[in-house]
């Protein structure tokens, strides 16, 4: 069967931004490589594989190759390991390189880096900083040269990027999420054609192809006649310090890049517009001062990247977090219908602190039945559903053999009497999903600003514990990502204060997304447990018949009047959760 090539680099439409960064990577690979971060469907995985086709030969006229390194590989297929072939063929004992010796003087690409387990994270972040590949397992002692371009893509919506990893990136390009409907256009007849005859659609574009590809090696030759003068080195460190960078990896990859886009241009020194043209796709994943916007009548910063003759490389335009509306001391808006339209309102955190029990989770009772309740929530029906809940969390991954300790143990006889496996390590990783309701039912009373401080207590108890922690808040008729799926940080208080509540309750598309999640999550994880906390008060008029099972849940009701509706509870009946009153977690204990 022939293998479909990969679409053209030059035919992909528009991604100039994207498209000259990941060029810059190639005329010097000292930069570190691409991190590209956008929504799904944006040519991120494309482009990236399309590189391939036009790196540079080497001295000795070889292309070097793009590898790519897939979310299930296992450490040894990454850095190598025992030749197991050769063990049985020849009793002999030689090193398997991995994809780390075939990525060696090319580029590793990772596609959704952000899943990546933590393993191969910690492998990939010891052999970027030394550039060597060092191998003690299943008695070899091996060690090669591993020096690469790393190239990522991600989804935002789906987690953060652990952060000693995330700074290995020289580049990181956030792309815009929604084309304008010509470029739909566009790109619909570009993948029509290709889908055809992908043969005949490559053809067509070799010869584009190959002049990027000489423009590249042209360029890579160019990189060490340019020249900075002193103020470039001033600008860059000024600029450095305003962003608020941790470190000086920034400005030495600042001056990198500035110098490759130099060379890309055809030029023989770097110019202002090189350091304008690659100092967002620098300092967006470093920065920890947010830019000042400026104001709307300001016409926008000029500087399209010296515009070469062979590849556009527009400077893309920075966005600011959207900064919360100052609070003062006017009174609270009184909660109004269930699909009010009053405006999103902030309401600031207010400090709380969770229980802390012997195995580090909330206490979970299940809310007794009452007598109206439907026969799909009888007790033994809830019974068999925490039974099916504590079989699938049991499942964990298959032991994996130890070939070196079964080789010993026979001492080269065959057939093996059996195999000697891995111990499994210890641990569960625990990811934490919180849903917090934010729409107008809970401005009043400052629910809002409560079931915030209870969110940040468990992202503190969280960090404490090194486990992950992902916040939706669903409100104001949508569902957002406050937090996405990441090591929980030390607090949540400034980014939580920054949630404006208000608009209806849609707790149902909130339970239904965050279902999809956590099925998501354990796909890519089958050892991860994932336990969600859905904050509400409960004041939905959406049914709650069908909804999907999220596992391990507790239901924290957040309804605070001198008489109850208990929409909380009959929540926590239809998906099988625990229920707790937000009452008695601010107490430190429950009631």
């Amino acid at each position: 069967m022939t293998a479909v090539p990969e679409f053209p680099f030059v035919a992909v439409v528009g991604q100039p931004a994207l498209k000259t960064a990941l060029l810059l990577s190639v005329i010097d690979p000292r930069l570190g490589g691409v991190l590209i971060s956008g929504p799904k469907g944006s040519a991120k995985s494309t482009l990236a594989r399309a590189l391939a086709a036009i790196l540079p030969c080497d001295a000795e006229g070889r292309r070097p190759s793009l590898v790519p390194l897939p979310l299930g590989a296992s450490e040894e297929r990454l850095t190598g390991s025992l030749d197991l072939q050769r063990v049985l063929a020849d009793s002999e004992a030689r090193f398997q390189e991995g994809l780390l010796a075939r990525a060696h003087g090319g580029l590793l690409y990772v596609d959704e880096v952000n899943l990546l387990p933590d393993a191969l994270v910690d492998l990939l972040l010891d052999v970027a900083a030394s550039g060597v590949n060092r191998v003690e397992r299943d008695g070899l002692s091996h060690a090669h040269p591993a020096r690469f371009s790393l190239i990522g893509t991600m989804n935002p919506d789906e987690g953060e990027l652990r952060p000693q990893l995330l700074d290995r990136f020289g580049l990181c390009v956030e792309q815009a999420a929604i084309p304008g409907v010509a470029e739909r256009v566009a790109i619909l007849r570009q993948r029509e054609a290709f889908d055809r005859d992908p043969c005949a659609f490559v053809d067509a574009h070799e010869a584009e192809q190959a002049t990027l590809a000489r423009g590249l090696a042209e360029a890579r030759e160019r990189l060490a006649e340019i020249v900075a003068d002193d103020r470039v080195y001033e600008r860059i460190a000024e600029r450095s310090q305003a962003a608020g960078v941790e470190g000086l990896r920034a400005d030495v990859t600042w001056h990198r890049a500035a110098r490759a886009h130099a060379a890309w241009r055809g030029a023989t020194r770097v110019e202002r517009q090189d350091l304008d043209a690659v100092e967002p796709w620098v300092l967006a994943h470093r920065r920890t001062v947010v830019p000042e916007t400026p104001d709307r009548g300001d016409p926008p910063a000029s500087g399209d990247g010296g515009g070469s003759s062979r590849q556009g490389s527009g400077r893309e335009p920075q966005g600011g977090a959207p900064q919360a509306p100052a609070s003062g001391s006017a009174k609270e808006p009184e909660p109004q219908g269930q699909w009010g339209a009053m405006p999103p309102v902030a309401q600031s955190s207010v400090a709380t602190s969770m229980p802390s029990l012997p195995d580090g989770t909330v206490a979970p009772t299940t809310p007794k039945p009452s007598p109206s309740s439907s026969a799909s929530h009888r007790p033994g029906r809830q019974a068999g559903r925490r039974r099916d809940r504590r079989k699938a969390e049991s499942a964990a991954p298959a032991p994996r053999p130890d070939w070196f300790a079964t080789l010993v143990e026979h001492r080269g006889r065959r057939p093996w009497r059996r195999l000697c496996y891995r111990r499994p390590r210890s641990g569960q990783p625990m990811l934490h999903l919180v849903l917090l309701d934010t729409s107008a039912s809970t401005l009043g009373r400052r629910l809002l600003g409560r079931a915030k401080g209870a969110v940040d207590a468990l992202a503190r108890r969280a960090y404490a514990a090194r486990e992950q922690i992902a916040v939706l808040g669903f409100g104001n008729d949508g569902i957002e990502t406050l937090q996405p799926r990441r090591r929980a940080p030390k607090n949540l208080f400034e980014r939580l204060d920054a949630v404006s509540g208000g608009g209806g309750t849609p707790l149902r598309e909130a339970v239904c997304h965050a279902a999809q999640l956590v099925r998501r999550w354990r796909r890519q994880d089958a050892g991860l447990h994932v336990r969600t906390y859905l904050i509400t008060d409960g004041r939905t008029r959406q049914p709650l018949s069908g909804l999907p099972p999220l596992g391990d849940c507790v239901v924290v009701d957040t309804e605070s009047v001198a008489v109850k509706r208990g929409h909380g509870r009959d929540i926590a009946r239809a998906l099988g959760a625990d229920y707790r009153p937000l009452a008695g977690l601010e107490a430190g204990a429950w009631a």
